[in-house]
């Protein structure tokens, strides 16, 4: 019960900027921490709803309710998936080798093109968010953990691109069929509540993730040889938008 705790902790300390007390990261420790990652997702979805109805209570304007909503993600994730999909814009738009590629990813200085696709992203997710309503952003919050969901299946399950990595770090201290496990769990718990919230909204955000996911994977192994974390933090911020506009689009 303890390990599982341990695991807990873990999680929410590597993937989010919710306060936790400090535990080192032992192979023990990091067994089962990817079985929580898509609970941060909750974590997201529930406080963008809570904001939302804070917002309309309280009259606020939709720009200034739509900017904290789409920041909401960032400030809870501490922009950590948003870092991937940079240095994705970046390795993608390069046109270099694999290996290069990779190196690209590993930078930590920001290019031309991370700058251009993170200024498209913001633009998107404001006009996105702008059109939600309170009904919509119920189904669309649940996508957060949706996409994690995929995200910690495909953690275990896909080819890494190297050996080294914090990817690479958590999916080989992981339990693979208890992740695995889990995480159609999740996939499953979360589909079910989208459809009894909205059956079109729902299948919607599940068609939309699955291909989402499916363009990773491809996109992956044709590109990189296999996923990264950074690779990993961009399908999560691909997936998160692309299903919020298929369901503000319906």
């Amino acid at each position: 019960m303890l390990d599982i705790l341990k695991g807990f902790v873990v999680a929410f300390s590597m993937y989010s900027k919710i306060p936790m007390p400090k535990m080192e990261w032992t192979e023990k420790n990091m067994k089962y921490c990817v079985c929580y990652f898509p609970l941060i997702g909750l974590v997201i979805g529930t406080g963008m709803n809570l904001w939302y109805r804070l917002a309309v209570y309280a009259e606020f304007g939709n720009s200034f309710r739509t900017a904290v909503l789409i920041l909401i993600p960032v400030v809870i994730s501490g922009g950590i998936h948003l870092d991937g999909l940079l240095d994705t814009a970046d390795a993608l738009s390069s046109y270099k080798n694999q290996e290069e590629k990779l190196e690209i990813l590993k930078d930590s200085h920001a290019g031309a093109f991370a700058i251009i696709v993170g200024i498209s992203y913001f633009v998107l997710c404001f006009g996105v968010f702008s059109e939600v309503t309170q009904e919509k952003l119920m189904v669309i919050g649940l996508g957060f953990m949706l996409s994690r969901a995929f995200s910690g299946y495909g953690l275990v399950k896909l080819k890494k691109a190297k050996n080294t990595g914090l990817l690479r770090t958590f999916s080989d201290a992981a339990a693979n069929r208890v992740v695995k496990i889990t995480m159609i769990i999740y996939i499953a718990v979360t589909v079910i509540l989208m459809l009894l919230l909205n059956p079109l909204w729902g299948m919607m955000e599940l068609v939309l993730a699955l291909l989402t996911f499916c363009w990773y994977c491809s996109m992956a192994y044709r590109k990189f040889g296999g996923i990264t974390g950074d690779l990993a933090g961009c399908f999560l911020q691909v997936c998160e938008l692309v299903t919020a506009l298929g369901v503000i689009l319906l």
